[in-house]
């Protein structure tokens, strides 16, 4: 897969002045990271927005600067609360012979026989998955198959996702932390016959945290 590509310009606009940047059409940022000092840039809005907007946290981004090309992954999107309008993009830089901590989206796939054939409702609890690698091998993203629930009370762990991961990658989140769970429809009682010997677990959906929106 062609990694994604954005040129930058260093800027010496900072604070409140950014605002005229904006209205140029300008994306303001910060490169920072890996062996460099912290580089205040901007990229064209439209350009940027076009080519990352499906760009996930632990995607690797190359941004061009001054001739120079930086592996790097995008730390953080400040959007306008109202618009939604991006304000703000960072830019971690990378080496690529050290592991780096980063944040994969989890998706799920199919669908799980619990809900098909039992009428379960599916509560995911955990919507990304934190790990360390090295750059080149960051998952982009993490598949869950549904198909494994086929129960009222089935669960797919952390565990049962590291399973599915490169030798590479480690993950960081506790292995029997819930990531989905085949829960019995409101206001009925939950069959208990083959559900995990633990019992049934506390169901609590979570979400990534919202990003700065400052």
């Amino acid at each position: 897969m062609e990694r994604v590509r954005v040129k930058a310009e260093r800027r010496s606009v900072r604070g409140k002045k950014v605002r005229r940047l904006r209205r140029e059409g300008k994306l303001p940022g910060i490169l920072y990271g890996a062996h460099i000092e912290p580089i205040p840039i901007a990229l064209d809005y439209r350009t940027a927005y076009k080519a990352l907007r499906n760009v996930g946290s632990s995607t690797l981004v190359d941004v061009e600067l001054d001739g120079e090309v930086y592996t790097t992954i995008v730390r953080e999107r400040q959007r306008d609360v109202i618009t939604g309008k991006w304000l703000h993009i960072d830019f971690q830089a990378l080496s690529l012979t050290e592991t780096v901590e980063a944040e994969v989206p989890i998706v799920l796939e199919n669908e799980a026989p619990a809900v098909r054939l039992y009428g379960a409702t599916l509560v995911q609890q955990l919507e990304t998955l934190t790990v360390e690698a090295l750059p080149t091998d960051l998952p982009e993203q993490v598949v869950v198959d549904l198909r494994q629930l086929d129960k009222v009370g089935s669960v797919i762990t952390v565990e049962d996702l590291a399973k599915t991961l490169g030798k590479g990658v480690r993950v960081l989140d506790p292995m029997d932390e819930i990531v989905v769970a085949a829960v019995a429809p409101e206001g009925e009682e939950e069959v208990a016959t083959e559900a995990p010997e633990a019992g049934e677990p506390e169901v609590i959906e979570k979400g990534k945290k919202t990003e700065d929106e400052g």
